[in-house]
């Protein structure tokens, strides 16, 4: 929750917001044009109308002080506000219309720039704010402005022109009057100040807590197995009270406070009539106005009154309105990825040979990191001077402790984030000099928790090479080990997968996951060690796989499990950013450091038994094994 400060300097934002949001309009120009012509005709034959009735109502009161009744006038009188009332209501339809076009364009512009914006952001931006409050500036806040804009964007310009009209009319019937009238408007405006600054920060507390709770709901209905495996449904649904308390709370001091202008307003519209109503009275027996001329400035006193206090109840919704656009505009405007080049080809090395486009397209996989150097705070170095190089073909492995640097090593080599210092080259080429999207075409990646997209296993699968055959398809999941399951599945290769690969196992998710990389073809792999979730057997599976799809490839193994890295060409052992040793598997060991307790806390009693579990007998292993693989 932020604190008082930082809502009050949020709140200096919304009206710039506002006023952002109609400069976006402008492509909507010529429809928003003729919307207003629209209003504007609505609003002129409102404002005549009272009149035309008026004069109507004179016709009648003369026959109470004796003059003959003026049939053909009286009639012709309401034939023509009749028309007039028809007219409006078709003018209030058409204004609707295009006023629902021209905003509906607004919010499918804003939708796509903020999905574009997504892909641009740097990671950092999700590591450091939750995906409930991301998808609620993409989603609610979004759509919290596309549908005020669509209800109030007219209404707004409306109750404007009415009260402007209906006042000129007041004025022209009875100066004395409108005075009268007008005695409402400062306490209106007064009103709607001191109530709009008043709710202004509850509007912000509003819309965050409701990302807070959004990130929750999305955390418990991705964890709910986990959930329900620890019985931890009490602390969660504790954890939800709190924060669904805390948006009705921020809810309903919004709510509350904004509602106090509606009956605010009504009183004060009440008080004016009631005026205008004595007024008026003293006015006939003076002479000065007829009972029809009243008739009318009650009515255009309705209309300048009524707008009067929809334009304040309106300042409420639009508060809600601005507070969400500046959601959605700090989104817009976050700081995205930097170092892309305006070119390609820009930063490669002089001395690189052919064509910047010809190098990357086809490279060997040599890769070189040149001391690098890199933190995420600058208080807290991470990597520190770190080189190594690997020959194209060779597989890498990565070993070290939780928070070593090992993932970040690989995602600064994709450039999921970028160097302090040093320089990472691919075939001689600096990736600094790369555009992130074609570096990234020649890395297929498999991580240790597959994704799995909403769609057909066949979908899936083709995520790696768009547009690829049926054969190559099939040809990248018989080597992945995954044919054979799905042709046991009663749709093949057209069964449906979502909630991320539901019906499949997590086993065959990520052999899934594996033929999706085969498919790619890419000449550097990274794989995140993926055998740590499954069973014995799919494990074998995984291993073969992964031995296949390293054949003749650049590949960096995150090691979890040191035993699938014995035929690694080359491992290092990374220590709070730094390659403590590098070597072979066997090397390693004969140098007893760093890899080689690491190796013996992990296979203690040389069973592969993990040393932190207890030690059983080679019979109850040997047991256990057999019952594993079958």
């Amino acid at each position: 929750m932020s604190s008082e400060s930082e809502l009050l300097a949020v709140t200096g934002k919304p009206s710039r917001s506002l006023l952002r949001l109609v400069g976006l309009m402008k492509p909507a120009r010529g429809v928003m044009t003729a919307a207003i012509l629209c209003i504007c005709g609505f609003v002129t034959l409102n404002v005549a109308a009272p009149k035309i009735l008026g004069d109507a109502t004179d016709v009648i009161a003369a026959t109470v002080f004796g003059a003959q009744f003026n049939t053909g006038r009286f009639v012709s009188l309401l034939l023509v506000a009749a028309a007039m009332y028809c007219v409006t209501a078709l003018l209030s339809w058409a204004q609707g219309r295009l006023n629902a076009l021209a905003v509906q364009r607004l919010a499918h512009d804003l939708r796509e720039a903020v999905e574009a914006k997504l892909h641009r952001l740097p990671v950092a931006y999700y590591d450091g704010r939750s995906r409930g409050d991301v998808l609620s500036r993409a989603t609610n806040d979004l759509d919290n402005v596309s549908q005020t804009l669509n209800q109030l964007l007219s209404q707004l310009l409306t109750s404007t022109l009415m009260v402007i009209g209906s006042l000129g009319m007041m004025l022209l019937l009875s100066p004395l009057l409108a005075v009268v009238s007008l005695l409402a408007v400062p306490v209106s405006a007064l009103a709607s100040i001191i109530v709009t600054r008043r709710s202004q920060k509850y509007f912000v507390r509003q819309w965050e807590t409701t990302g807070d709770v959004n990130s929750l709901v999305e955390e418990t209905a991705t964890g709910h197995e986990t959930i329900k495996l620890f019985n931890v449904q009490p602390a969660m649904a504790v954890r939800f009270a709190a924060h669904n308390d805390g948006l009705y709370a921020a809810s309903s001091k919004a709510q509350f406070a904004s509602g106090l202008l509606v009956p605010l307003m009504g009183f004060v519209s009440n008080a004016s009539y009631v005026g205008v109503a004595i007024v008026g009275a003293l006015q006939f027996l003076a002479g000065a106005m007829t009972i029809g001329g009243i008739q009318a400035f009650i009515q255009f006193n309705r209309l300048f009154s009524q707008p009067l206090g929809q334009i304040g109840g309106m300042a409420q919704v639009l508060q809600s309105c601005a507070v969400s656009a500046s959601r959605v505009f700090e989104l817009l405007d976050a700081a995205e990825l930097t170092g892309e080049p305006a070119e390609p080809g820009v930063g490669a090395r002089a001395d690189a040979g052919s064509s910047f486009d010809a190098r990357f397209d086809a490279p060997s996989g040599r890769v070189a990191f040149e001391r690098i150097s890199f933190s995420y705070r600058p208080d807290a170095p991470l990597i520190e001077d770190l080189s190594f190089h690997v020959e194209p073909g060779q597989t890498v492995a990565i070993v070290g402790h939780t928070g070593a640097g090992k993932t970040t090593l690989v995602s600064l080599l994709m450039r999921f984030h970028e160097l302090g210092s040093g320089r990472i080259t691919i075939d001689g080429v600096d990736i600094a000099g790369m555009g992130r999207d074609p570096l990234r075409r020649n890395f297929g990646v498999v991580l240790q928790d597959p994704w799995i997209f909403t769609g057909t296993i066949r979908e899936n699968i083709e995520y790696g090479l768009p547009g690829a055959s049926d054969a190559e398809i099939v040809a990248a999941a018989e080597a992945s080990h995954v044919d054979h399951f799905v042709r046991s599945l009663p749709n093949g290769y057209s069964t449906m997968l979502s909630n991320g690969g539901e019906p499949l196992s997590q086993g065959q998710r990520q052999l899934l996951s594996i033929a999706r990389a085969r498919l790619s073809g890419r000449p550097i792999l990274i794989l995140d060690e993926a055998t740590s979730s499954v069973d014995t057997r799919t494990e074998v599976l995984i291993r073969q796989a992964m031995h296949r799809l390293r054949s003749n490839k650049t590949s960096f193994v995150i090691a979890h499990r040191l035993s699938t890295i014995r035929d690694a060409d080359l491992i290092l052992v990374m220590d709070h950013g730094r390659i403590v040793e590098h070597g072979t598997h066997h090397s390693l060991l004969e140098l007893g450091g760093h890899y080689a307790r690491l190796h013996e806390a992990q296979f203690a009693a040389g069973g592969g038994e993990l040393a932190a579990m207890p030690v059983r007998s080679a019979k109850h292993r040997a047991s256990q094994g057999e019952r594993e693989a079958s």
